[in-house]
């Protein structure tokens, strides 16, 4: 009787340990399972985002000068186009109050121009009525200027073009680094690595200072929208922000998703180069359920599920090339 006891015991003690053990692996396959979801619908919709950057708005917005990147985007045509493959994928379609409570996750979305940037996120404002509302808007457009150590201000591009005022001439100048270094003062225009560095660092601390800032705005308005969740910028690696920053683009970011017992927080960059490479495409096979990219729509088992920049980034979400038949 003691030894039935002592299990009785050891049931009754544990069980309920086990229990909660067994529900926590459960929510963390949920959480996994979601997560993975959520990633692959972010990524589609901000690759299809990127297609539309590169449209100029106006055949007028076309520069004379010959680099490729300096181009106009249209970028309300690129966030309206973010949303619409959002919700599709999601599974809310065109309904207002849906969209508006997705967007409650979506805490900033910065657009990524050749010459500058602009942050789209929620700003609270006062209506005809006297109520206050809150509303997507784009913030200007935000150069990425610097001042060196005498006065002098540069701003640059996603290139070597830069715009230069001379303080010491007091004189406009504008050109490739290596045209103009000859045609003023200005001692960053020297050295090509030295520019290199500065350019970059000043276009990521710009653009990561402001998105910061907006993302932790959205905190203000988030239990309006019913969402407890504390919006901050995630852990970017440099070399994904480099990347970033290689062409005109657009990052996103989605948070505060329930995903089991935890919460979704991402990031995605989308951007020119993709309308200028051909993509890869990614389905699973109905019957293996083996998931396979190639770049023909019409070699996939399956009607196309995903789109990839890159085959690396396809085999990195777990997907496989298409076995073709040896000739």
């Amino acid at each position: 009787m003691k030894i039935v006891n002592f299990a009785l015991l050891f049931v009754l003690i544990f069980f309920p340990v086990f229990r909660i053990a067994s529900i926590h692996l459960d929510d963390q396959h949920t959480a996994l399972r979601l997560s993975s979801r959520y990633d692959a619908m972010l990524r589609t919709a901000v690759q299809d985002a990127g297609y539309v950057l590169n449209d100029t708005t106006a055949q007028g917005d076309q520069p004379g000068y010959g680099s490729r990147k300096f181009l106009g985007t249209d970028k309300e045509r690129a966030v309206e186009t973010f949303y619409r493959s959002l919700a599709l994928n999601m599974g809310t379609g065109d309904d207002p109050a849906a969209l508006g409570a997705l967007a409650a996750y979506v805490p900033a979305i910065a657009v990524i121009d050749y010459d500058g940037y602009f942050i789209y996120a929620t700003e609270s404002f006062v209506d005809s009525g006297g109520q206050t509302q809150l509303r997507a808007v784009w913030s200007p457009k935000k150069p990425y200027a610097y001042s060196d150590a005498g006065g002098s201000v540069i701003q640059f591009t996603l290139d070597r073009f830069v715009k230069i005022h001379d303080r010491s001439r007091q004189v406009w100048v504008q050109g490739m680094r290596e045209e103009i270094a000859s045609e003023t003062n200005v001692p960053l225009l020297k050295d090509a690595d030295t520019f290199e560095s500065v350019r970059r660092r000043t276009i990521l601390n710009g653009i990561q200072n402001d998105l910061a800032h907006a993302i932790h705005r959205h905190n203000r308005y988030a239990a309006r929208y019913g969402v407890d969740y504390l919006f901050t910028l995630p852990q970017i690696s440099r070399e994904e922000w480099d990347n970033g920053i290689d062409d005109i683009g657009i990052a996103a970011f989605l948070q505060g998703i329930p995903v089991g017992d935890q919460a979704y927080n991402h990031y995605a960059f989308g951007g020119g180069r993709l309308v200028r490479t051909k993509q890869v495409y990614g389905a699973a096979d109905p019957i293996s359920g083996i998931r396979y990219y190639s770049r023909d729509r019409a070699e996939l088992p399956a009607p196309n599920e995903e789109t990839f920049g890159s085959e690396r980034e396809a085999a990195q979400s777990g997907y496989f090339p298409i076995r073709r038949p040896k000739p």
